[in-house]
């Protein structure tokens, strides 16, 4: 705890606090309809709020005022008439209890070819603790519902909101350029299947500032086509970490270039900074990536590069990842390993690793210094670095 309040109070001093200035709102869903009893369905008000809000010709905005607004499935489509829609939330989104109802679509509030559009505040309650229960008995289950996706899109902002037990992904960003997400809370139980907090994929320019990020899944999850992103001032936990992959899943795949993780806290999660890829053929590549400024606290693999990824040993076993990663630095990373070895470089035989820098590393565990394990892979290491590099 000493570890996570240090943290807060030097990076977080003003995350959560939000001020508003006086806006004109010109479509409230109230009066368009909803209800804030959590019960009466209020999918039709939203649906009328974005048709008006998209064809208006002048910058224009949405309110959701205090209360809990049961919404199934929507879908906000553009392009719109105008690139300055503002969405104000001051309640509570809630999803159905019954898992079935939005389990079986792609995303429960999905924003697809907008430009343009700002949603600030609020709480989106994914209710996805039944799906969870069901993922882990025996009965078939629906895939569940990302709570938030954002999908060919540019020029959008997610600030100060709060997301809360999603079915599947929290939030996704797909095939979209210049989004910024600032003062995030995504929050789901540490043994929920699947709940990445954010994941991006297909997107360049993506930015993930002054947020809190637990789930049971990845706090953060980089997929294929990603470049230019920007993470900086983050804490997670419970959770997988932040994952650049898992990459090689196709033979064919955009590969993940100029990407920045700096000013993070890794309390308790099974990793911290991790790249992984598939045992399996693949031309993607992961190259210039920098994570800077990170603290591991009782973290079980702080630092991991894994190219022979291959889960219930299926479609892979055998074979060398062609995924090439190159370029990546450690820079600053310091904190505890909950095992002996804190750095695992496992890259592939016929692709090794190259470019890898460590550069000042202290990890220790149990009041020791931790270990290190190489494969096929080079680089330097400089200043202080603790394992002994094994590069």
């Amino acid at each position: 705890m000493t570890i996570l309040r240090g943290f807060l109070l030097l990076f977080f001093p003003f995350v959560f606090l939000y001020s508003s200035s006086a806006i004109a709102f010109s479509n409230n869903v109230v009066d368009l309809g909803a209800k804030p009893d959590g019960k009466s369905d209020s999918t039709k008000a939203f649906e009328t709020a974005w048709a008006n809000a998209c064809g208006s010709t002048r910058p224009t905005s949405i309110y959701v005022p205090p209360g809990r607004y049961y919404l199934r499935s929507l879908t906000f489509n553009g392009p719109c008439k105008n690139n300055a829609i503002f969405i104000r939330i001051d309640g509570t989104l809630v999803a159905p209890s019954d898992y079935r109802v939005i389990g079986n679509s792609a995303a429960w509030i999905l924003f697809r070819r907008v430009d343009g559009v700002t949603i600030s505040g609020g709480v989106f309650d994914g209710k996805g603790s039944g799906l969870w229960a069901c993922k882990n008995s025996t009965r078939t289950c629906p895939s569940g519902a990302t709570t938030i996706e954002i999908s060919n899109s540019k020029n959008v902002v997610l600030s100060a909101l709060t997301s809360l037990n999603s079915q599947m992904f929290h939030i996704v960003v797909n095939g979209c350029q210049n989004i910024k997400m600032k003062g995030l809370v995504v929050l789901a139980s540490g043994n929920s299947p699947n709940t990445d907090g954010i994941h991006v994929q297909l997107s360049s320019d993506v930015t993930i500032l002054n947020s809190k990020i637990g789930t049971g899944d990845d706090c953060i999850s980089i997929g294929p086509g990603t470049s230019s992103l920007w993470v900086e001032n983050i804490v997670c936990g419970p959770g997988h970490g932040i994952s650049i992959g898992s990459l090689a899943k196709d033979l064919e795949e955009a590969g993940v270039q100029n990407v920045t993780i700096k000013k993070a806290l890794f309390s308790r999660t099974q990793n911290g900074v991790r790249i992984k890829a598939w045992g399996r053929p693949s031309n993607g590549f992961v190259k210039n990536i920098l994570f800077q400024h990170i603290v591991m606290d009782n973290v079980q693999n702080p630092i991991v590069i894994d190219q022979n990824y291959c889960p219930s040993h299926k479609d892979c076993p055998g074979q060398a990842s062609g995924v090439k990663i190159s370029g990546v630095t450690y820079q600053d990373i310091h904190g505890t390993s909950a095992t002996q070895i804190a750095v695992k470089f496992d890259c592939s035989p016929t692709n090794p690793c190259s470019g890898i820098k460590m550069e000042d590393v202290q990890l220790s565990y149990k009041d020791q210094i931790a270990g290190a394990t190489c494969r096929h892979v080079g680089g330097t290491a400089t200043g202080r670095v603790e394992p002994s590099s094994c590069l």
